[in-house]
């Protein structure tokens, strides 16, 4: 009875969840959704969506920067992102006599629009299912390096030639852990320039007080501009290239929103891992966020409080503080949510189901044991996984001059390998180290540093006692090391790159010995047996997933996200994030000016903008005499998807996605159907900052606006 009762209350959920679009749908496989969609109030077909033959919507979305999305807009390559994700070109522009964080930007013409060196925008050419492809010549008698070995060969040929006499790039991904392979066609853009950014009063208007949070208030938005050749192809900057001419571009939703009207999210999300089984969960929730957040509290308690003192340390450290605080809040949230819903007794119910249905027929035997065996693996592995956890949020989170120790200590290895190369290698060791050190200072480093070795080597003691704790001297290594100021840098690269006593030399300094030695376990044992772990519970999880598919034909399955195109639908609407509480589904800039009246230096408001917002002057773009800020949905995403433009029935833009609330950030690991929702920025509050406060109507007349 037990048993059944369990199945119901599984199908219930299963039922639940799906009405509010669970997933994370791969766009060349749209049409299989196009009657739910249109159900639900879509008025487009699946080749408006999607389509290799023809122009369609998804030649408006791009992969920006390699880890947010954003939509083309106008017919001039004009571009839409979250300001958070354009924040460090924002930055790297920015400085005490040009202060666009505070101040803002906008170009009034082409030729005042700012080159970002290194930042691209993807394209989407087509999407293959080369499944098939792949596995071509595979059989179950090969060993595993040798089913490597001929994959590898599969994949490269299936690139060659896709990618041969054009000027396109190809990749290959595994979907669902290797049951399904997918080629990725791409065109990649290389000249993008800063067009327009508000102020940070206005796309960080609530700052950490208001990340993952609802109501939310927040204009996270910026404007760029796609460069090509005058053939209308990918070029490296020039000032004689022109801006790129799309394929499609989005038209402007101008209509009045209602609850229930029917969203679309298209873009890039990043990561999920919807199959985790219950005791890595349980690890997840217990010990490895935990610690990830507290050594960021350190962190930011040293960051935080330099930014505030210092305007100089506000411009150096701003887009490093939103990367660390951006992931810091998340988890805290997400831990929340996940003990909220009892996800592990959830994970648990269905492990039980998933193990009973593989017993009840005897070709689905092989599927039996696959729960007992991920558990099994995951207790064994999680210190290992825990060790590299806080590796990560060490080496490559804590302490910044240790990224400059990596790039010295790659092209020491470059120049070894090639020593003709030598003097070109320190050219380039010299501009990295200028590019480093104008964004650093030394005080705040080492105060990070003090903090968080002593917390890593408390963490990880918490689970290898056998570590021997290296002695190190903080200030001796900031007084003195290479690697914390810019002169003695460039003297020590000036004087010692290329020569047979460079190891030598790195040793004697104070930075980069400690940096060796206490790096040393983390790269020859932790990496190592994280890698090991992971590989191990991917060809399980592969398994896994088949069985899913197998044993449950009818459920919803979409793959993980792996930082490829997808497709979300569901609708504008609030929610009931737990008892007593429901969330209305739009803001208005009536909640900008209530929270700046509190005080909170969050909230603070340039005065010409709290004059304009009190005059409610908001014209066209109002609904009702109001101003539509933000309004939430219950469209599935997770990050990469930041900046994913929010669609209409008819294919309209109507905002850009930046957040979920916080009570969402668990659907990483699981979604909640009644408190799961996306956050977005209306694109009527985007326009009106751009007309109204910025004076930059000339890039709302590049638009089309749609009325009817």
């Amino acid at each position: 009875m037990k048993r059944y009762f369990v199945a119901f209350l599984l199908l219930l959920t299963f039922v639940f969840r799906a009405a509010a679009e669970e997933g994370m749908l791969i766009p060349s496989l749209i049409s299989a959704f196009e009657s739910d969609m249109q159900a639900m109030g879509m008025k487009l077909s699946a080749g408006d969506i999607y389509s290799v033959n023809h122009s369609s919507m998804k030649d408006a979305i791009v992969q920006f920067g390699g880890g947010c999305t954003a939509e083309l807009v106008s017919e001039k390559g004009l571009l839409l992102t979250n300001h958070h994700c354009g924040y460090s070109s924002i930055q790297s522009h920015s400085s005490l006599e040009n202060d666009y964080l505070k101040n803002g930007f906008w170009a009034k013409n082409l030729s005042e629009e700012l080159p970002n060196p290194g930042l691209t925008a993807m394209r989407v050419v087509r999407i293959e299912d080369v499944t098939e492809q792949i596995r071509f010549g595979v059989d179950n008698s090969m060993t595993e390096e040798e089913r490597q070995k001929k994959l590898r060969q599969n994949l490269a040929t299936l690139i060659e030639d896709a990618t041969r006499g054009n000027h396109y790039e190809a990749d290959i991904k595994a979907f669902n852990y290797g049951n399904d392979y997918y080629m990725i066609v791409k065109e990649t853009f290389r000249d993008i320039r800063l067009v327009g950014t508000p102020p940070n009063a206005i796309g960080k208007f609530g700052g950490d007080t208001d990340n993952w949070v609802w109501p939310r208030h927040t204009g996270d938005f910026s404007v760029f501009r796609i460069y090509s050749g005058t053939d209308n192809k990918p070029a490296d900057y020039s000032e004689t290239n022109v801006p790129y001419k799309p394929l499609h571009f989005l038209p402007i939703s101008f209509k009045d929103r209602k609850e229930g009207d029917f969203t679309m999210v298209y873009g890039f999300p990043g990561t999920t891992e919807q199959h985790v089984v219950s005791d890595y969960l349980k690890y997840i929730i217990e010990k490895e966020r935990p610690a990830r957040i507290h050594m960021r509290d350190l962190s930011l308690a040293v960051i935080d409080n330099a930014m505030r003192n210092s305007d100089e340390i506000r411009i150096k450290y701003a887009a490093k503080q939103a990367g660390i605080a951006n992931a810091w809040k998340k988890w805290i949230g997400q831990i929340d949510g996940l003990k909220r819903m009892d996800a592990v007794s959830v994970k648990k119910e269905y492990e039980q189901n998933y193990t009973e249905t593989a017993r009840s027929k005897d070709g689905w035997h092989q599927y039996e044991t696959l729960v007992d065996e991920m558990n099994a693996l995951s207790n064994a592995g999680n210190s290992s996984d825990f060790l590299y956890a806080m590796g990560v949020e060490y080496f490559y989170v804590g302490p910044e001059y240790y990224s400059l120790a990596r790039t010295v200590e790659k092209y020491m290895d470059q120049a070894a390998a090639s020593p003709e190369q030598a003097d070109s290698l320190k050219a380039i060791l010299l501009r990295a180290g200028e590019n480093f050190f104008k964004n650093y200072d030394q005080n705040v480093d080492q105060q990070i540093f003090t903090a968080l070795t002593e917390e890593y080597l408390k963490q990880i003691a918490t689970v290898k006692t056998d570590i021997v704790r290296p002695e190190y001297d903080a200030e001796k290594i900031y007084m003195s090391s290479f690697l914390t100021d810019p002169l003695r840098y460039s003297k020590f690269i000036s004087d010692h790159f290329g020569k047979k006593k460079l190891a030598k030399a790195l040793q004697k300094d104070p930075g980069f010995a400690f940096f060796d030695e206490i790096r040393k376990n983390f790269d020859q044992d932790v990496i190592a047996k994280t890698r090991d772990f992971r590989v191990a519970m991917d060809l399980l999880l592969k398994k896994y997933v088949e069985g899913k598919y197998v044993m449950f034909p009818d459920a919803k399955h979409w793959p993980d996200a792996n930082s490829t195109m997808r497709i979300t639908y569901g609708k504008l609407e609030g929610s009931y994030p737990r008892d007593g509480v429901k969330y209305v589904e739009h803001t208005t800039t009536d909640g900008i000016i209530n929270k700046y009246n509190t005080g909170n230096p969050d909230f603070e408001l340039l005065p010409d903008m709290v004059a304009l917002y009190e005059s409610k002057d908001f014209g066209r773009y109002a609904q009702d005499g109001e101003l539509w800020v933000c309004f939430t949905g219950s469209n599935h995403t997770t990050g990469g998807n930041s900046g994913s433009p929010v669609i209409d029935a008819n294919g309209n833009l109507m905002g850009l996605n930046f957040d979920r609330s916080w009570e969402s950030t668990m659907s990483d690991f699981m979604f909640d159907a009644s408190r799961c929702r996306n956050i977005t920025v209306d694109i009527r509050y985007v326009l009106w900052v751009m007309d109204k406060y910025a004076g930059a109507k000339h890039l709302v007349d590049e638009m089309v606006l749609v009325t009817d």
